[in-house]
C-alpha cells in the first residue's frame, strides 16, 4: 500500500486559474457574426437591415433631408425562441452605393483573413430598375471576388478553402424541408458531384443571397412602379401574357447566375413575413456546420447540428415571395418555370462578360442579351444644349469693318473729313491720314494767302518788313516810321523772292514740304542776324553820316 503511493505529489500548473478561465469563456463565448450589405441608393438597404435586427424601421425621411454615411454599422444580439439565452451577436454593415470611395472602406472593417468564416455577403436588387440587374449584379460579384483576396496569407488560404468545402458541402448534402419527421442520416465520404453551372466561381466559398426587394410592385395596377433616385423613371408594366413572360426570364437569368456562385435568391416586399424568413435563411447560412474531416474514418459520422434550421420550402411560382435556398436549384429546374429558356447559353455569355472577350468574335454577351430582353425604360435626364463656340475676336472685328466701311455715313468723323478727298476710312481700324486734314484750318490759310498774293506781298514778309520801323520809332522818338522803309537789301531780295514766288498749296499734314521749311528758317535766321549787327553798328557810329538812300527815305517820310 505504500509502495503504490507516489514518492512526491506532482507539482500543480503555474497557470491554473487563468486556464481555468480560458476553458470557461471559450465554451461559453458568443460567436459573432456579420452579413454586409450591398446596394445601390434606394434600393431598401436600411429595410433589410432592421429585419435582421429586429429593429423598427426608421421613419422615411425626404430625399433632400436623407444622410447617407460612407460605411453603415449596427448590431444586435440573436436570442433563442425563449429569448433566455444569447446565441450570436450579428453585426450589420451597409454601403451606400458601388462607388471605390465606399466600398474601399469595407475591408478595413471586416478583414477576410479574420471575418470570412464568420460573414454572409447580401446584394439588394430594386424592383423598380429590373433593368439594371445585371450590371449591379457583376458589379457586386466582381466585387466580393476582389474582397476575399485580401492580403494573400497563408492564413487566409486557408480559411478560403475551408470556407469552400463547407460551402459545396451544404450543397451536396441539401435536402428538402418535410413536415414529416425525417429519420437520421448520416454523412459519409461518398458525396454526388455538383450539377453543371453549379459553383463554379466564388472559389471562397462566400455565402450569397441576391435580394430582390420591393416585389409588391411586379403585378400592381398602378402604370408606373415606383420612381427611383435621381429623378429616374419607373417601369411601365401591365398583368398580361407578355409582362409575365418577362419577369419570369428575368428571375430564370438571376437564378442560373445565382447557381454559378452558390447564392441563394429572395424577393421580399415590405410584408414582415417575407422579411422574417429571409432573417432565418440569413442565420441558417452564417451557422453552417464545416465540412466534414477528410480524415475521418469511414464510417458514419452523425452530422453537426445547426442551431438555427431553415424549415421554409422553396417557392419559385409566388411572385413576391420568390425563395431559392442554396443547394436546391439546378439547369433543369430553371428550364421547367418556362420554355425556351438556354442556361447553358446565358451562362456562356457571364463568361464572356468577365472575361472581356472582343465584341467582333461573334460571342454572346449576357449584357447585350438582357438589354434585348429588358429595354431600359429609365427617365434620361434632358440632353445638354449645344456648345456654343464664339466667334474668335479678330474673325468678328474684320467682318464688322467690312461692313461698315461701305457706309460713309456711319461714320462719326464724315463731318470733318474733306468733301474733296475720294480716300474714306471705316469705323473700326486705324485712323487714315486724311483724319488729320483740318478743313477750317486749311480755309484760313487759303484766303490768307489769295489776300496777300492779290496785293503783291507775302504775309510772311509783311509782318518782318515792320520789325525795323518799330526799332527806328522807338530810337527817333516823336519822329514817325517810315511806312516805306524797306529791309537790307539781302532781306529784301529774300523778301521779293519770296513775294515773286507762287502761292504754296494748303498745310496738310499728309504731305509737309521739307524743303520750304527749311528755306524760310534761313531767312528768319538771317534777317534777324542783320538787325542785330545794324543795331550794333548804329550804336558805336552815331555821328557818321548817314547814306544817301536813308536821308531820301527819312525826307519821303517826313
Amino acid at each position: 500500500m505504500e509502495n503504490s503511493r507516489p514518492s512526491s505529489p506532482e507539482a500543480p500548473p503555474q497557470d491554473l486559474w487563468s486556464s481555468i478561465l480560458d476553458s470557461v469563456s471559450t465554451s461559453r463565448s458568443i460567436p459573432a457574426k456579420q452579413v454586409i450589405i450591398l446596394g445601390e441608393p434606394s434600393s431598401g438597404k436600411s429595410t433589410l437591415a432592421s429585419a435582421l435586427l429586429q429593429k423598427p424601421i426608421p421613419e422615411e425621411t425626404k430625399e433632400d433631408q436623407r444622410t447617407d454615411f460612407a460605411l453603415g454599422y449596427d448590431w444586435a444580439d440573436v436570442r433563442d425562441e425563449a429569448d433566455e439565452d444569447t446565441l450570436a451577436r450579428l453585426s450589420v454593415y451597409t454601403v451606400p452605393s458601388s462607388a471605390p470611395a465606399y466600398t474601399a472602406l469595407l475591408p478595413y472593417f471586416v478583414p477576410p483573413r479574420t471575418s470570412l468564416p464568420h460573414t454572409l455577403v447580401m446584394v439588394v436588387l430594386d424592383w423598380t430598375r429590373p433593368w439594371a440587374f445585371l450590371q449591379e449584379l457583376e458589379t457586386w460579384l466582381q466585387w466580393v471576388e476582389q474582397w476575399v483576396k485580401g492580403d494573400g496569407s497563408r492564413e487566409l488560404d486557408i480559411a478560403k478553402e475551408e470556407n469552400r468545402e463547407r460551402l459545396q458541402a451544404h450543397w451536396q448534402h441539401y435536402t428538402e424541408p418535410s413536415s414529416e419527421p425525417l429519420p437520421a442520416t448520416s454523412v459519409s465520404d461518398t458525396l454526388l458531384p455538383l450539377g453543371p453551372g453549379t459553383l463554379t466561381h466564388n472559389s471562397a466559398g462566400v455565402p450569397i443571397v441576391v435580394v430582390c426587394t420591393k416585389a409588391d410592385l411586379i403585378d400592381e395596377g398602378n402604370d408606373i412602379i415606383g420612381s427611383g433616385p435621381s429623378g429616374m423613371g419607373g417601369m411601365v408594366k401591365g398583368k398580361g401574357g407578355e409582362w409575365e413572360e418577362q419577369t419570369d426570364s428575368i428571375m430564370q437569368v438571376l437564378r442560373t447566375i445565382c447557381l454559378k456562385y452558390g447564392a441563394g435568391l429572395f424577393y421580399t416586399t415590405p410584408q414582415p413575413a417575407t422579411l422574417q424568413v429571409l432573417r432565418q435563411y440569413a442565420l441558417h447560412m452564417l451557422f453552417v456546420p464545416p465540412a466534414p474531416s477528410a480524415t475521418a474514418s469511414s464510417e458514419a459520422v452523425a452530422a453537426p447540428r445547426n442551431p438555427f434550421p431553415f424549415q421554409h420550402k422553396p417557392n419559385a411560382l409566388d411572385r413576391d415571395r420568390i425563395v431559392i435556398p442554396a443547394g436546391w436549384d439546378s439547369w433543369g429546374k430553371i428550364a421547367v418555370l418556362r420554355d425556351g429558356f438556354d442556361a447553358k447559353l446565358w451562362g456562356e455569355a457571364w463568361e464572356n462578360d468577365l472575361d472581356h472577350a472582343p465584341e467582333d468574335d461573334g460571342s454572346p454577351r449576357a449584357q447585350q442579351l438582357y438589354a434585348s430582353l429588358v429595354p431600359d425604360l429609365s427617365r434620361k435626364p434632358p440632353p445638354l444644349p449645344p456648345l456654343n463656340n464664339p466667334t474668335p475676336e479678330q474673325v468678328f472685328l474684320a467682318k464688322n469693318y467690312d461692313e461698315n466701311a461701305k457706309k460713309p455715313d456711319r461714320d462719326p468723323r464724315g463731318a470733318f473729313r474733306n468733301p474733296n478727298e475720294t480716300a474714306s476710312a471705316g469705323i473700326v481700324g486705324p485712323m487714315g491720314s486724311s483724319s488729320f486734314n483740318l478743313p477750317n484750318v486749311e480755309r484760313a490759310l487759303t484766303e490768307m494767302e489769295s489776300v496777300a498774293s492779290a496785293a503783291g506781298v507775302n504775309p510772311l514778309n509783311m509782318s518782318i518788313a515792320r520789325e525795323p520801323s518799330r526799332g527806328l520809332s522807338g530810337r527817333t522818338g516823336a519822329r514817325a516810321p517810315n511806312a516805306g522803309l524797306s529791309i537790307p537789301t539781302a532781306g529784301a531780295s529774300i523778301a521779293l523772292g519770296r513775294s515773286a514766288a507762287p502761292s504754296p498749296a494748303p498745310l496738310s499734314a499728309t504731305t509737309p514740304n521739307s524743303a520750304d521749311d527749311q528755306s524760310q528758317h534761313q531767312a528768319l535766321k538771317a534777317f534777324f542776324d542783320n538787325l542785330i549787327n545794324k543795331r550794333n553798328t548804329r550804336v558805336d557810329d552815331r555821328s557818321a553820316a548817314k547814306s544817301p538812300e536813308g536821308d531820301n527815305g527819312a525826307d519821303e517820310g517826313s
